[in-house]
């Protein structure tokens, strides 16, 4: 097991007995994370209204086109397609959040679909409290959840390409190229918001649809799990929060059924579909109604 793997944050069956198995507790990841929220403090003495606005186009950005549609709805579920070419530059974007590489990302959250809620299978079970869903599950060293050579095996189609190997291994290497294109534009400000101020955001409003989403929120649908739809999470996460949803019908390309249910990313898609770049978008069910 490569502890470095703990770097990486970041996509059903009712929970049983929960099992334990041994695990470590990676300093590294808390190191790590501890240290980016404490950069992202010099958002005070750094502000400045073009770098809010630089950290606000980059949460767009990495977190709606990168993660949302792309690790997300793209990558984990293949709810669209897309030519290869635009594949890996969505991945690349992905990669920027700062949430892991493409196949530790889909793994993880393939594993979280098909065990959903269960204590031992499921990665960021709700089961287990809100601070173990929302962050602590990143500071435990599972082999299932942290080790390559175990969790690639739960997205072969992603492990056998070479790109996404890489990718996977070197995807914080990314932000030295973004830190000097920002530092080159805008000086340590637009480095303060576009890197630490907008990882910390968008990690956190993330991470609030594997917590918030399993306690919070209206069920359209009797899914087998506690999934909800929870409409402030929606907003923060470009339509994610409408997890009920999606844990309903998860190959589905959109997350918000009903017209009020604010689904940036799935606006995105659907941009794609009409300029002939997305292809086999998969639609709700006729039969299925909120």
């Amino acid at each position: 097991m490569n502890p470095s793997l703990s770097l990486q944050p970041p996509g059903s069956a009712n929970a049983g007995p929960a099992q334990t198995s041994p695990v470590q507790t990676s300093w590294v990841s808390i190191g790590f994370f501890t240290a980016v929220h404490a950069l992202a403090l010099l958002a005070i003495p750094f502000f400045s209204w073009s770098a809010l606005g630089v950290a606000v186009l980059l949460h767009w950005l990495t977190g709606s086109i990168g993660i949302c549609l792309g690790y997300h709805r793209l990558l984990t579920h293949r709810s669209f397609r897309v030519s290869k070419g635009l594949e890996y530059a969505i991945a690349i974007i992905g990669a920027l959040a700062i949430q892991g590489g493409p196949i530790f990302w889909v793994a993880g959250h393939r594993q979280h679909h098909a065990h959903t809620e269960d204590n031992e299978k499921d990665p960021y079970s709700a089961r287990k409290g809100f601070w173990w869903s929302h962050m602590g599950w990143l500071f435990q060293l599972k082999p299932r959840v942290f080790d390559r050579e175990i969790y690639q095996k739960t997205a072969p189609d992603l492990a056998r390409d070479p790109f996404y190997q890489w990718l996977d291994r070197y995807f914080l290497l990314l932000q030295i190229p973004l830190g000097i294109l920002l530092y080159a534009l805008g000086g340590w400000s637009f480095v303060v918001y576009g890197l630490f101020v907008r990882a910390v955001a968008l990690w956190h409003s993330t991470w609030l649809i594997n917590s918030a989403t399993h306690i919070w929120g209206d069920r359209a649908f009797d899914s087998a799990d506690n999934s909800r739809n929870l409409w402030w999470a929606a907003l923060l996460t470009y339509g994610e929060g409408w997890h009920n949803n999606h844990h309903a019908y998860p190959k589905v390309a959109k997350a918000g059924w009903r017209w009020w249910q604010v689904d940036p990313t799935w606006w995105a898609i659907r941009a794609l579909q009409t300029l002939g770049l997305a292809k086999k978008v998969v639609m709700p069910p006729l039969q299925a109604s909120l």
